[in-house]
């Protein structure tokens, strides 16, 4: 800032300087709060994408469970009746069901939901800059402003 932007904002009153700054405050957290919302949104289209890719592959992989399930059954049945078979085979599906969907539940638990990261990164950043900008202006005040205070 040269001598001469300084003057310039001495001599506006201090009402005009923080008008000003209530202004570009408000304009500064609209537009972080704006990237922060656009940051969420492509993180949730994201995560809706993988998700109808994961239940096209869940559909896929239950039509192949099912034809391996009636190959397993009917490789069973050769050695025993039918039916004891199909039971054994069922068994086995619904404890592996049982062992994914504690896993699967674990899993879930331990997922954050989605941060604007990068959102807050700046908002703290921007907040640490005018802290130090009316850090800065405190002293200056202190060691100039007495000619401003009339003689």
């Amino acid at each position: 800032m040269t001598t001469t932007e300084r003057e310039r904002l001495r001599a506006r009153p201090i009402g005009d300087l923080l008008g000003d700054f209530a202004n570009e405050t408000t304009d500064l957290l609209s537009k972080e709060l704006e990237l922060a919302r656009a940051e969420v949104g492509i993180q949730v289209k994201r995560a809706g994408t993988g998700a109808g890719l994961f239940g096209g592959a869940a559909v896929v992989a239950l039509l192949g469970l099912g034809a391996l399930t009636a190959c397993a059954i009917v490789a069973l049945a050769l050695l025993m009746d039918t039916w004891l078979a199909a039971l054994i085979v069922g068994g086995a599906l619904v404890l592996v069901a049982g062992i994914l969907a504690l896993a699967g539940r674990a899993k879930i638990k331990a997922v954050a939901p989605p941060v604007p990261e990068r959102a807050i990164r700046e908002m703290k950043r921007d907040i640490a800059t005018v802290q130090e900008g009316v850090q800065a202006g405190r002293g200056n005040d202190g060691n100039g402003g007495g000619e401003h205070h009339g003689a």
